[in-house]
């Protein structure tokens, strides 16, 4: 049996073209620090903006007839899983023209830019160029609120394509009736929290430049810093909790942003994801003060850095793998379960861990309730069924699954265990943080390994492997 046909492929390039358009839109904006810096390098963003945006049109304008074929869930996620491919490879060559690395390292920071992964592959970010440094923080940004999300907000008509594209990147929180009008609120909350931020450090005496760049970077939960030293950098405590803030902010469902000004901040006490992500936060800070002799504005910043996916640091990656074994299996725990759905953290997502458990409490008491009882599934006075539990529990075995097959070919290279496996947890959940430096050393193999995990971590697999399968299928014939 065919699941793609030549109508789909079509339907497909059609509406990748838009996003193509995009894209190099994105590419051009560090044009402008750019100028301002008087650094000569408008071109390396100039080409491949270009590129992609013609090649865009070309795609949109060929194959316009498709615009009007009904747009299905597996059109979606193939555009979706393709336009982050094509955005980490045209912004790749941006790094590779600006910066001389190859084009494969050039696709790793990219793809670690706009996943939120937030790990570099330059031993020295200082010495790039700030429109360079601009663009990697542009990158996270817009990655941080989906690169599909983002221009189909702003370049797609309202309709069923807008809604497929949405539903794609594993987003179904809806705060308007319409996916249109969700996203417009979505991106107008996102815009309000980002103006914050930059306010917020300029306050606090950071300079406009960095204030820019670590907004856009935090915010996002993206955490790759314009310093070698991440918030570090700065030696200040203020920076620091208006850092964290902004990682709780970014880590928080939208919706819940959305309704806190209507219920009088009602919905963020009562949303349960927020009072769990609260709740492990203090306790593991506690627990790990009591544990360490780290000093606490450091561990309570890595905590939230941990559990939010951001990957901010304020300690260098060899001295958090000197701190003690109990404590990086925390962090690596946090790091796996993230921050609420809905919002723009990485991992597993709180939710479906919830689900996941209370689905297991459920079959517990199932087992030992009288034969016959059905026992009811909710949460927050919500029901739920048996396929969302299903689901959840399908999704974190291939999750796992994922972390298993790259930490054993890691293994297989040489490198030592643990700090492969904080390595590999890390890149598959969007994190950014490191207890060894891995990334510049990897082979070949490895890195694009690496880029594979980035990219399913952040589409939540399913996409990829549904985009994987209609290639198959293709190249079968």
């Amino acid at each position: 049996m065919r699941y793609i046909n030549k109508t789909d492929i079509l339907v497909i390039a059609r509406n990748s073209g838009m996003l193509m358009i995009g894209i190099g839109i994105m590419c051009l904006i560090p044009i402008i620090v750019d100028l301002i810096y008087l650094e000569f390098n408008a071109v390396c963003f100039l080409i491949p903006g270009l590129i992609s945006i013609f090649i865009g049109i070309i795609c949109v304008k060929a194959l316009n007839k498709y615009s009007k074929h009904k747009m299905r869930l597996k059109h979606g996620m193939i555009i979706s899983s393709l336009s982050w491919l094509w955005a980490c490879i045209i912004c790749g060559l941006v790094l590779y023209f600006a910066t001389q690395i190859n084009i494969v390292d050039g696709m790793f920071e990219s793809m670690s830019a706009l996943t939120g992964s937030g790990i570099t592959i330059y031993g020295d970010v200082e010495v790039l160029p700030k429109s360079v440094l601009f663009f990697r923080s542009l990158q996270q940004w817009v990655g941080g609120l989906g690169v599909v999300v983002l221009i189909i907000a702003i370049l797609t008509k309202p309709g069923t394509i807008s809604a497929k594209l949405y539903q794609s990147e594993a987003r179904e929180e809806r705060i308007k009736p319409s996916t249109k009008a969700t996203l417009k609120k979505t991106i107008k909350i996102y815009l309000i929290y980002t103006a914050a931020g930059i306010i917020l450090y300029r306050l606090a005496g950071m300079p406009v430049y960095d204030s820019i760049c670590n907004t856009f970077s935090i915010i996002s939960t993206g955490g790759m810093s314009i310093k070698n030293a991440n918030i570090g950098f700065y030696q200040n405590d203020i920076i620091y909790f208006i850092t964290i803030v902004l990682m709780i902010l970014g880590a928080t469902s939208f919706l819940v942003h959305y309704k806190v000004i209507k219920t009088r901040g009602k919905s963020l006490i009562h949303d349960l994801q927020f009072k769990i992500m609260i709740t492990l936060i203090a306790g593991s800070t506690v627990i790990l003060y009591l544990a360490s002799q780290i000093v606490p504005i450091e561990l309570l910043f890595t905590v939230v850095s941990a559990v939010t996916t951001t990957g901010a640091s304020v300690q260098s990656s060899a001295v958090m793998g000197t701190w003690p074994t109990f404590v990086i299996i925390v962090l690596m725990t946090l790091m796996t379960i993230g921050g609420s759905s809905g919002s723009t953290v990485g991992a597993l997502k709180l939710m479906r861990v919830i689900t996941f458990f209370k689905g297991t409490y459920k079959h517990l008491r199932e087992i030992l309730s009288p034969e016959g009882r059905v026992v009811p599934l909710q949460i927050s006075g919500q029901k739920l069924s048996d396929k969302a539990v299903a689901q959840s529990g399908n999704y974190i075995t291939l999750y796992i699954l994922c972390i298993l097959i790259t930490w054993a070919l890691l293994c297989l290279y040489g490198y030592e265990p643990f700090s492969c496996l904080f390595y590999t947890m890390s890149i598959q959940g969007n994190v950014g943080l490191e207890i060894a430096t891995i990334a510049p050393t990897l082979e070949l193999p490895l890195k694009l390994l690496s880029i594979f995990n980035m990219w399913t971590g952040r589409l939540e697999i399913y996409p990829v492997l549904i985009t994987l399968r209609a290639i198959f299928e293709i190249f079968k014939r």
